[in-house]
């Protein structure tokens, strides 16, 4: 995965973004092995979904968790995509044994 470091992207306040399989991180960022895999698993959520598919899904399932919980925070932290990151990161062979379209399991689950 292609790291750019800078002072832009992300916003103030966070520290990485993964935009279409390139990491964007803020300059004086901590990056361990834990966001990197954390990243990966994006990566390969986008890949799978043709990249485009991926950020349209993301928005409709964040907005929906935004619409059910009011609140910017919990609502990111229910979108299946971040779900599977989030249970995942630490195991850093996930990738290598990941089924395709894996984070449908998350899509419901609490």
């Amino acid at each position: 995965m292609k790291i750019i470091r800078n002072n832009i992207i992300p916003f103030p306040g966070y520290k990485a973004i993964n935009l279409f399989g390139i990491l964007f991180v803020r300059k004086n960022a901590r990056i361990d092995d834990i966001t990197l895999n954390h990243e990966a698993i994006h990566t390969a959520q986008m890949k799978e979904l043709l990249y485009i598919f991926f950020y349209v899904l993301y928005i409709i399932d964040w907005l929906i968790g935004l619409m059910a919980y009011v609140s910017f925070s919990k609502a990111y932290r229910e979108v299946c995509f971040e779900k599977e990151a989030y249970a995942n990161e630490k195991d850093l062979s996930y990738l290598q044994r990941r089924k395709i379209f894996a984070f449908i399991k998350y899509l419901y689950s609490k």
